[in-house]
């Protein structure tokens, strides 16, 4: 399949999501090692389901979901979008993930993480973007970090996973924090 390249990095681009990739998104959220890190209730996707929710995010007024494709294959390796956006309050949360495991630990997290940032604070004129992570993801909260992610508190023992609780731990960014702006070579 051939991808829109929306915003461009040297390693991944995020191009608009789309219908067809049903059957892979399913895939991917049905491996529990890729959906443990999520913040979704655990249970087994259909193809029909994962369509529905992907129909619903194509249609939202309020969340902005992107494909990450890696520019060398072209091919969809995860998504991460903006879900719930007020204008009015001028902030968002962030999602994302990679779902396919062999592109993880390489990078494209960081590059895709700070792509959208800069189109949530640059394009949609955002002022906070945060997100929530399970305390036990720690290579999710070093990918935030290096993004410029700030913690700003968790809830404490408020996810259970194989008999152990573990924290929701909340992060955030301002504008002005955001250093990685790549849209300033579009516009000069």
């Amino acid at each position: 399949m051939k991808y829109d390249k929306i915003m461009s990095g040297k390693k991944c681009c995020l191009s608009p999501v789309s219908l067809e990739d049903a059957a892979l998104y399913k895939e991917w959220l049905n491996d529990l090692e890729v959906s443990t890190n999520l913040n979704t209730r655990p249970y087994v996707l259909t193809f029909e389901k994962e369509k529905e929710i992907l129909e619903k995010l194509v249609k939202s007024e309020t969340d902005v979901v992107f494909g990450i494709i890696d520019k060398k294959s072209d091919k969809l390796i995860g998504n991460c979008g903006l879900i719930n956006i007020e204008p009015i309050s001028r902030k968002a949360m962030f999602g994302i993930f990679i779902g396919d495991k062999k592109y993880w630990g390489k990078g494209y997290g960081e590059e895709a993480t700070n792509l959208i940032l800069d189109f949530g604070f640059n394009m949609l004129n955002l002022h906070n973007i945060f997100l929530t992570v399970f305390s036990f993801n720690k290579r999710g909260i070093r990918c935030y970090e290096k993004c410029g992610f700030k913690h700003a508190g968790k809830l404490r023992e408020t996810r259970l996973v194989a008999g152990k609780y573990y924290d929701v731990v909340y992060m955030d960014i301002l504008d002005r924090e955001f250093k990685n702006s790549t849209l300033k070579n579009f516009i000069e």
